[in-house]
């Protein structure tokens, strides 16, 4: 892995975790095409790209982190019930669904899924004439929608925002308590990666400690700033229902995917 390859890949990490495009399948994709060779440390990079998006979160959403611990608790519970579907599917479903997604081959069906589920939010936010707060229903579907979202290509930002906004819901209400459950979500994935770098030897890997250094720390780094971006931009495209760049965008790689797996390149 070059340092170039690490600053794009926290980058790419730090936008599509937030944005609505699917984190999780941008990576495959990228690894997939430019056949990103990490010396046997995938899973050691992956952790901290995580630790960036995480950094990135808990600082844009730290006043929000800060009032969940006051009473009357209602939006702490409700992020607890909306995380629980996610676990679940993670602890038991996991392997399973990472045998079955990791290799590319659906990423066209997870890019348009997150796409018409945008189209419906926008739909909604637009015939609706006034948006209703939310509540413990609504926190629900956004936490059904967040455990749909562990495929590949299916946006967790996105698919939860948009659940929220179809049961509903205001859009930046939706949004930010999108970003609060993305923080047990990525801490949560976090332990159970370095639980499974650490029992299957991913701690180790070949080449050089300070070259392989110099691009977690710059990876990181990119995936910090480049979160942060994209968490304010989610933010402005939710409060105003916007989400046609974003569909489109989705479609066009849909299309592309689709073509590279006709290719076999997927």
């Amino acid at each position: 892995m070059t340092v170039f390859q690490a600053v794009l890949l926290g980058l790419i990490q730090g936008f599509t975790e937030f944005l609505p495009v699917s984190s999780s399948g941008h990576l495959v994709l990228f690894q997939r095409l430019f056949n990103v060779d990490l010396g046997g440390a995938d899973m050691l990079f992956d952790l901290t790209l995580h630790l960036g998006t995480l950094f990135a979160v808990c600082v844009a959403m730290r006043r929000q982190i800060v009032s969940l611990f006051r009473r009357p608790f209602r939006t702490l519970l409700w992020l607890i019930v909306a995380t629980i579907p996610a676990a679940v599917v993670g602890l038991f479903l996991g392997d399973i669904i990472d045998s079955i997604f990791f290799g590319g081959a659906y990423l066209a069906m997870g890019f348009e899924a997150t796409a018409a589920l945008l189209a419906a939010a926008q739909v909604v936010s637009r015939r609706k004439k006034q948006a209703l707060p939310l509540n413990f229903p609504r926190s629900l579907c956004m936490g059904l929608a967040q455990a749909v979202a562990v495929i590949p290509g299916i946006s967790r930002s996105g698919a939860t925002v948009a659940a929220g906004m179809i049961a509903g819901a205001d859009g930046g209400q939706a949004a930010d308590f999108s970003f609060l459950m993305s923080i047990p979500v990525i801490l949560g994935g976090f332990i159970v990666t370095l639980y499974k770098t650490i029992r299957g030897g991913g701690m180790l890997f070949s080449g050089s400690a300070a070259h392989f250094g110099l691009c977690v720390a710059l990876s990181v780094a990119a995936s910090s700033v480049s979160g942060l971006v994209a968490i304010m931009a989610m933010k402005r495209s939710a409060a105003s229902g916007r989400y046609t760049p974003f569909i489109v965008y989705l479609c066009l790689l849909a299309i592309v995917c689709a073509g590279l797996k006709f290719c076999g390149l997927l």
